[in-house]
């Protein structure tokens, strides 16, 4: 018993202590869709985009105006970019919280 607890102990110190991401690297991507910036309101942290299916939401191709969290994502874009971008409901609203130029 003795050596048993010193055994164990030096076990849980040296097991690696590793978390996974909540969402895979390739299912985030996976969520991401396309669209064309119709028009940024950064006063307002707002961004209209004509956008494909959004997937993960299960919603079909239109345009849309939604909310930037946090308003520094709309930094750099103007109208007529191609962008993926994704999109998650908060509390009701759509809002982007990721995006980048399309390649």
């Amino acid at each position: 018993m003795k050596r048993l607890v010193p055994l164990l102990a030096a076990l849980a110190i040296a097991t690696p202590l590793h978390a996974e991401p909540a969402t895979p690297p390739a299912a985030q991507d996976s969520a991401m869709s396309e669209g064309v910036v119709r028009k940024i309101d950064t006063a307002n942290a707002k961004i209209t985009i004509k956008h494909g299916p959004l997937a993960n939401l299960n919603m079909p191709p239109m345009t849309m105006v939604f909310r930037a969290q946090p308003p520094e994502l709309l930094k750099g874009l103007k109208a007529g970019d191609a962008v993926k971008f994704h999109v998650e409901q908060i509390n009701g609203a759509y809002v982007v919280t990721a995006i980048q130029p399309a390649p």
